[in-house]
């Protein structure tokens, strides 16, 4: 049927588009794919083998989740080839907090109309966070709906498949009093809290992405588009030689809701705060924005993106370990006995 005629794309709906568009990712797609990829994209699934994992229980942990606002400062910027990495390391350090090596990927892309070169760009990001995680994109949705996005705009969402052995999964169940945190420094505001970041920037103080801010070193758009760092490599890598008790990504509800998530009863963590440094890009916001300092460590992650929680005699190996896969690592605080109830209680020590 000629595009013209079809009543379909007369409702916003171009099917020709997405067929054109899965033709377009089909190389940047494969150029992800490891061992046990038994697919090609478009078709109505994607197929992985387990099999050559060689674990004697396997285990398999997923995740899903998306980006939330920091979508409309890729759009204020024109800049959507760094989003999908975004996505990736969402989902993919969800998984490695359990200890698991991430295995595919799928994702969801929803619009108004379907942009080709927008689209085109952000699936470049989500291939170039699959290498970087080691997995495979396998398929995804591409979806047109007209009336229920504004033109322009799009939304994301990422799903992450990983594989563990049953035995050597991370949950948390082995923190004990006197066991120390070791915190990744992450790359900078990474991906929540972006609804009080524009806020702040863009309706208070009247910023552009285009403006320069010397405490940054680059444009406000540049610091605000910074991708989530993956912390998956350097994790699997350390993971292989050392004992991690417990690994807790900081995201959304920052260190105050995130830490509590894997403690064991009877435990309270303690805080050294001044015992890393918090990126320019916190302070502008805690200032500009008059926040408190318990809510900014309950909205950001403040410069670290990921905590491993460590036994004390291990604690000067792993830093090392650490620094020599690529990883920024402090020693930020340690775990303490409760003083009364359940505990799994944050204290931010010399909080100002």
């Amino acid at each position: 049927m000629n595009q013209t005629t079809s009543r379909y794309s007369e409702a916003g709906v171009d099917i020709d588009k997405g067929n054109q568009f899965v033709s377009r990712i089909k190389s940047i797609v494969a150029d992800t794919h490891r061992r046990g990829v038994l697919t090609d994209i478009g078709g109505f699934s994607g197929l992985f083998a387990i099999g050559n994992e060689n674990l004697k229980n396997p285990v398999l942990i997923a995740s899903t989740d998306g980006v939330g606002t920091k979508l409309a400062i890729a759009k204020l910027c024109n800049k959507h080839d760094t989003i999908g990495i975004d996505l990736v390391a969402m989902c993919a350090n969800d998984v490695i907090v359990s200890g698991a090596k991430p295995l595919f990927f799928l994702d969801y892309f929803a619009s108004s109309t379907l942009d080709l070169e927008v689209a085109t760009d952000v699936v470049r990001g989500i291939a170039a966070g699959c290498k970087l995680a080691n997995c495979s994109l396998i398929g995804g949705e591409t979806a047109e709906m007209p009336g229920l996005y504004q033109p322009g705009d799009y939304d994301l969402a990422g799903f992450v498949v990983g594989i563990g052995e049953r035995d050597a999964l991370i949950d948390g169940s082995d923190i004990a009093v006197g066991n120390r945190i070791i915190g990744l420094a992450s790359s900078g505001i990474h991906s929540n809290g972006y609804s009080l970041v524009r806020k702040i920037f863009f309706e208070e103080q009247g910023r552009s992405v285009d403006d320069h801010i010397e405490s940054f070193g680059c444009t406000v758009g540049e610091e605000l588009l910074r991708p989530t760092r993956i912390y998956v490599e350097s994790l699997l890598n350390v993971l292989r030689r050392q004992r991690i008790n417990g690994l807790v990504h900081i995201t959304g509800g920052g260190f105050i809701d995130n830490i509590p998530r894997i403690l064991p009863a009877g435990c309270d963590v303690h805080i050294q705060i001044g015992s890393w440094p918090v990126p320019p890009v916190f302070s502008y916001l805690q200032e500009k924005g008059n926040i408190a300092a318990a809510e900014m460590f309950r909205t950001f992650n403040m410069g670290i993106g990921m905590m491993a929680i460590v036994p004390e005699s291990s604690v000067e190996e792993l830093l090392h370990q650490f620094k020599a896969h690529g990883e920024e690592p402090y020693l930020i605080g340690e775990i303490r006995a409760a003083k009364g109830g359940s505990g799994r209680q944050v204290v931010l020590e010399g909080l100002a």
